[in-house]
């Protein structure tokens, strides 16, 4: 898992090889943005005939908790050649409101 700063946006970038794009989800929730999926293992091949089995299979999940609050409806999600990218775009900074008071 790779995550990065670009362009106004925090950038969560994961390979996923060998999986598809239908098992994999992307969801955020309570600030916390959690990658789902699941790699499954070939049914063609008999597991007595593995000589060696070093990919991992089954269900996957990654969470990130976010420094501030996003909104969900600005986040973008995309998956190209096994690799899963979410950007996450920051939230404007907070800018100092200045109120005249008058005195009496």
């Amino acid at each position: 898992m790779d995550v990065y700063e670009a362009d106004g946006a925090i950038v969560f970038k994961a390979k996923l090889t060998g999986v598809r794009k239908e098992v994999v989800s992307v969801e955020i929730k309570d600030n916390v943005l959690t990658l789902k999926g699941e790699r499954c293992i070939d049914p063609e091949i008999d597991e007595e005939k593995y000589y060696r089995k070093e990919r991992c299979f089954g269900t996957f999940h990654r969470s990130f908790t976010l420094r501030s609050v996003v909104r969900p409806d600005q986040i973008k999600a995309k998956f190209t050649d096994g690799i899963l990218e979410v950007e996450v775009p920051k939230p404007e900074e907070e800018k100092l409101k200045h109120i005249s008071v008058d005195i009496e």
